[in-house]
């Protein structure tokens, strides 16, 4: 048996909602107390309204055809015989009423078109009764969630014959009730009134179809279509009640009866259109989600590319700069080799300091597992400070610190040794700038709260501007002339990952504060 997820989303098989049950409930006893009012009126005889039938006949008309229609468009997608036979008996209705239209005694001519006899209407209605309770029938008997649905080349031509073989059906049954009404059993005796006797006994006949209609798709409902179908039934059903205990028309049964087939009829029009906008609105929703969600994935591996790029940059051109030195020791005479083998061990420090790198900004993308470990905070800052030592020397940058011992958090090593680094380093290139006094950078940590730990790194540059502070942590914002905008956003990332926060305040005097707050060691 196929589950929900997998069957399409059609209104054959989706579930009532419980506000979908209410409106139904809500309608059926509206149309009863409708019905049980007009019963003290039941003898009312009111004027003939010419204009009142072709009103009716052709919003029926055109409201079961297009209801066909729709059916017929979740046939080719289901496939189902059961949807065939409902689209076919929407079809049948529709098209039949084309004939009980032009047929109408006063409407066209004074007894209808087509060579219309006093009885042709009447057993047009009649037949017209007689069609859909029984596609009801064949819908209910053939609707079956395992069933796979016919072939596509199957399909098309099942909907081709059914299509066709209604059209002749609807043109057999015209000509029969026009050219061969004299055959058919006498119900009217004018242009206006019929035997109530006689249309008791065929009003038992469609009786028994709703019912039996009413009764499978009530004991097999599953879908919204079921619903609104057994709704749709039960106006009918009404309207039958209606025209039975009436024998003329233009009373106040026969205009209610009417009024009621009319909603039959656009019951189900009516959910189709609601429930089929409603899931392309979904749809529709879904495809933007999705556009939005492919656009953040090529951003995402922009991001990381730009990532890759501003972060093993410097560890390869250290690389670069030692295989460089180490080639002249060895290229001296004679070769420097303590000083080559010092190169050499500084660009395996550089490899492996680049495949960490790479690693740390993979786990940042992809969202896995970290390998969270208990670090000691001043351990950790003092093995990132050696890997720039030699920058802060070049630059000629004070170092001040002012570390807790013992103080211990959570998390990946690795990525938070790059926070820092990067840290570091952009509070390095600030005080470039400045020329007015001695560069100066000051990393502390301490205990935040009751068990958390501050890092602290501030310079005494030129500072951040208060109104672009919160900005530089965006993606590709950048004060640097030459920088892409990435670094603090993915340092900001990794914090975050670690359930800590990455925050920037001005420096007093001069320059500017980033804190870093992460979960301590229980």
């Amino acid at each position: 048996m196929r589950s929900t997820q997998d069957r399409v989303p059609l209104l054959s098989w989706l579930p009532p909602s419980p506000r979908q049950m209410r409106a139904c409930i809500g309608v059926a006893f509206v149309l009863l107390a409708a019905s049980l009012a007009t019963i003290p009126f039941a003898s009312l005889q009111l004027p003939e309204t010419r204009a009142f039938i072709p009103i009716v006949d052709t919003a029926l008309i055109l409201g079961d055809l297009i209801t066909a229609s729709l059916l017929f468009a979740q046939f080719s997608v289901q496939r189902s015989r059961a949807l065939l036979a409902l689209a076919s008996g929407y079809l049948f209705t529709g098209l039949i009423m084309i004939p009980h239209l032009l047929t109408f005694p006063g409407v066209f001519s004074a007894t209808g078109l087509l060579g219309a006899g006093f009885n042709t209407t009447i057993w047009l209605y009649y037949f017209w009764h007689f069609g859909l309770p029984l596609a009801v029938i064949g819908y209910a008997l053939w609707k079956d969630p395992d069933d796979p649905g016919m072939a596509p080349a199957r399909a098309s031509r099942a909907a081709l014959i059914g299509a066709v073989g209604i059209a002749l059906l609807v043109l057999v049954l015209t000509v029969f009730t026009t050219a061969g009404h004299a055959w058919l059993p006498s119900m009217m005796s004018d242009t206006v009134q019929w035997s109530a006797e006689r249309l008791r006994i065929v009003a038992i006949v469609i009786f028994a179809l709703l019912g039996t209609a009413m009764t499978l798709v009530w004991r097999r409902r599953r879908s919204v279509l079921d619903l609104w179908l057994l709704v749709s039934m039960w106006a009918w059903l009404i309207e039958l009640v209606m025209v039975t205990f009436t024998s003329t028309r233009y009373s106040l049964l026969w205009f209610s009866g009417r009024l009621y087939g009319l909603l039959a009829g656009i019951y189900v029009l009516l959910m189709l259109l609601w429930e089929s906008n409603r899931l392309y609105a979904q749809l529709a929703l879904a495809a933007v989600k999705e556009r939005h969600e492919r656009e953040g994935r090529f951003a995402t591996m922009e991001a990381l590319s730009a990532a890759i790029d501003h972060e093993i940059r410097q560890p390869l051109g250290a690389v670069v700069a030692n295989a460089n030195a180490g080639r002249r020791w060895l290229t001296r005479t004679p070769p420097e080799l303590t000083e080559a083998k010092q190169s050499f061990e500084a660009i395996s420090a550089d490899g492996h300091r680049a495949a960490e790198v790479i690693r740390s900004i993979r786990a940042i993308f992809s969202r896995r597992e970290q390998s969270e470990s208990p670090i000691v905070v001043d351990e950790l800052v003092r093995e990132t400070l050696l890997l720039v030592a030699d920058e802060l020397r070049g630059a000629h940058i004070a170092l001040e610190l002012d570390l807790s011992p013992g103080l211990a958090v959570v998390g990946d090593p690795g990525q938070l040794k790059q926070v820092l680094l990067n840290l570091f380093r952009n509070a390095a290139d600030a005080m470039q700038t400045e020329t007015g006094r001695e560069a100066l950078l000051r990393v502390s940590c301490s205990q935040h709260e009751t068990r958390g730990v501050r890092i602290a790194v501030t310079d005494n540059g030129p500072g951040i501007p208060l109104d672009i502070a919160e900005r530089i942590f965006d993606p590709f914002f950048t004060t640097k002339k030459k920088g892409m905008g990435m670094g603090l956003a993915i340092c900001r990332s990794i914090v975050e990952e670690h359930g800590g926060q990455l925050e920037v305040a001005p420096a007093l005097p001069h320059g500017s504060e980033f804190r870093i707050v992460l979960r301590g060691v229980m």
